[in-house]
């Protein structure tokens, strides 16, 4: 026979671990509330990209033939280098093929002729007007100059020979049919010196000495002057709006 005494004791001691297991739940719950768990990011978060820092290492500004080369007043060429890869591109001319000036370094000419082909189909026709020079036609130009403007004058926009970068092989002059502006600062003002300066920098190619820079390039504003660098470093000086002076620390 069921001790009825004992029963009673076994069901108030069932109700109150009830009671008790009851309390702490609700407590746990308010404690979450006060304190929730922290989620952990999703794998896509962990593993966003970060933004790697341009390698201003990756060619030379020092040695001669590097698309990052940097020739100016205070940093001359090999005394009589010239670019053994010299051509005459396939795109529209301002002289004969014969002229030396016609010539340019078979480096940038894959990008020179995307450049002049992309201008011609919004309707602006690029002329190439002007790209290697020796030291000996530099010589020739600069002399005329100080001989029509004076020395001082002439520095402004003629570089001494053994430091232009026509030398180089990886510059030019832009022109337009019928040479409007042609090597006069207006030429920025004419369609073809707008779509360069607006698309230029698409092509691998910078406004070398660009306007309020003189003090830092040694040059007055060149709108026509273009210089090949390579479309990396050309979009980055394009974003920054710096010389390659100034993006490279020099002098």
């Amino acid at each position: 026979m069921v001790n009825k005494k004992n029963t009673s004791i076994l069901i108030v001691c069932l109700l109150l671990v009830c009671a008790i297991i009851g309390f702490l739940f609700v407590k746990n719950q308010d404690k979450n509330q006060i304190n929730p768990v922290s989620v952990k990011p999703s794998s896509q978060t962990e593993n966003k990209p970060t933004q790697t820092e341009f390698n201003k290492q990756k060619y030379s500004v020092d040695e001669p033939g590097s698309i990052w080369w940097i020739v100016n007043k205070s940093r001359p060429l090999p005394e009589g280098y010239k670019p053994d890869d010299l051509i005459v591109p396939d795109i529209k001319l301002r002289l004969a093929q014969s002229q030396e000036q016609m010539k340019i370094s078979n480096i940038i000419v894959p990008e020179l002729k995307n450049m002049f082909s992309a201008a011609q189909k919004e309707a602006v026709v690029l002329v190439f007007g002007s790209g290697f020079r020796s030291y000996e036609l530099q010589k020739q130009f600069y002399d005329n100059y100080v001989a029509q403007d004076g020395q001082e004058e002439a520095d402004r926009y003629s570089a001494r020979p053994g430091t232009s970068e026509h030398q180089t092989g990886l510059s030019f002059d832009a022109t337009n049919v019928g040479e409007k502006c042609h090597l006069e600062i207006c030429f920025a003002e004419t369609p073809e010196g707008i779509w360069l300066k607006d698309n230029a920098y698409k092509y691998g190619f910078i406004v070398r000495y660009p306007d309020s820079k003189e003090s830092i390039t040694g040059y007055q504003y060149e709108p026509w002057h273009l210089r090949y660098v390579g479309k990396e470093l050309a979009v980055e000086l394009q974003k920054t709006g710096q010389t390659m002076e100034e993006f490279f620390s020099l002098n």
